[in-house]
């Protein structure tokens, strides 16, 4: 689906026969009819994005949607979404949109993720303004416990040299 989806935003075509691909284009054209519509302007798709020192990500699109600076993520689901199962995808946007604001300079506002089911079932979820900045919040609270977590693993790995030259002294005796 992200193939058809990038090939349909990049102008160039696309297919895939395959019973995967048979499956997954009209998934697409369900995106492209009921996402898409509202887009104004494509500024990139599988965009690189970085915060420097931080975190690095590929994000599927951003644009303007509905006259908003928008980080947009597409997923594809067996099943219809309940919005609190999607906080993984909230946290998600929020940190591409930092990275964005960071590296580009620019000022996304929203972050809008389009969900479609095989059987073409179309969901959307956005959040900007105050919800996105608690997003934003949230992730970087996410990424400040990760950073702690690996340095409790780096300084529970360290041994020191003289214990070691102990240890071998008294195996060696």
């Amino acid at each position: 689906m992200h193939k058809f989806l990038e090939h349909h935003i990049s102008g160039t075509g696309y297919d895939d026969l395959t019973p995967i691909g048979c499956e997954a284009k009209p998934m697409a054209k369900k995106i492209v009819e009921m996402g898409l519509a509202p887009v104004s302007e494509y500024h990139g798709s599988e965009v690189m994005l970085h915060y420097p020192g931080l975190y690095a990500g590929s994000t599927d699109l951003v644009c303007s949607h509905n006259g908003m600076e928008t980080i947009v993520d597409f997923k594809q689901s067996n099943r219809p979404k309940k919005e609190e199962w999607i906080e993984d995808y909230y946290l998600q946007i929020a940190a591409y949109a930092m990275a964005h604001d960071a590296y580009y300079g620019s000022t996304i506002r929203q972050g809008v993720i389009m969900v479609c089911t095989p059987d073409l079932y179309y969901q959307e979820f956005k959040c900007s303004g105050a919800e996105l900045r608690s997003w934003k919040h949230k992730f970087l609270k996410r990424l400040d416990h990760y950073n702690e977590l690996i340095f409790d693993e780096k300084e529970r790995a360290k041994v020191d040299p003289n214990e070691l030259l102990k240890e071998f002294e008294q195996d060696g005796e």
